[in-house]
């Protein structure tokens, strides 16, 4: 199985690699369109600033390469919400996989950003399987996408907002799996 990791320059793809290896799974973090299309697997990482990661994805010319794969991807943290039609964060059109917008936390109560652990609630089978329902994952996040017919993962924070999406072969995770331990 080949996995490749999209780099556009999101913080964390050493550490997603690093997952993956400790999972015996071998993957290759590229900006080449061949590589990731011919990929059975993508990832698209996350930690940064939205605008600035779109400016790079359409630079590099993969927007269009991302919206046009066929298999499995994967979205994380700030790569779920590239995924997303809009983000609040630098006004930035995303890709427009999901028809949503990405909203910043606005809160009095509650710790912006939202940093650390915390539950999520699966409401779908497929990326979960093995996975308990109301499992521990490691968030670090400023903006977030309200529930929708796209979730298949809630958290809450105040109030519920989807931890986790699912359009077609396309998924997206709020939280940080490479940061999550053994979930």
């Amino acid at each position: 199985m080949k996995v490749a990791i999209i780099n556009y320059g999101a913080g964390n793809t050493r550490s997603v690699l690093f997952a993956l290896e400790r999972l015996g799974v071998t993957a290759v973090i590229t900006d080449l369109a061949e590589e990731i299309q011919a990929a059975d697997k993508i990832i698209l990482p996350g930690v940064g600033e939205a605008a600035s990661a779109m400016k790079v994805l359409q630079r590099k010319k993969l927007g269009q390469v991302i919206c046009s794969l066929k298999q499995p991807v994967l979205g994380i943290c700030l790569g779920m919400q590239l995924l997303c039609k809009h983000s609040e964060e630098g006004d930035a059109t995303c890709l427009g996989i999901f028809e949503h917008t990405v909203k910043r936390f606005s809160s009095q109560q509650m710790k912006v950003p939202q940093v650390g652990w915390n539950r999520i609630q699966a409401l779908e089978t497929d990326l979960f399987s093995g996975i308990n329902e109301w499992e521990h994952f490691y968030f670090v996040h400023s903006y977030y996408v309200g529930l929708s017919e796209n979730t298949i993962a809630k958290t809450d924070y105040g109030f519920s907002y989807s931890s986790a999406m699912k359009r077609a072969n396309f998924y997206g995770v709020q939280f940080h799996p490479e940061k999550s331990a053994a979930a």
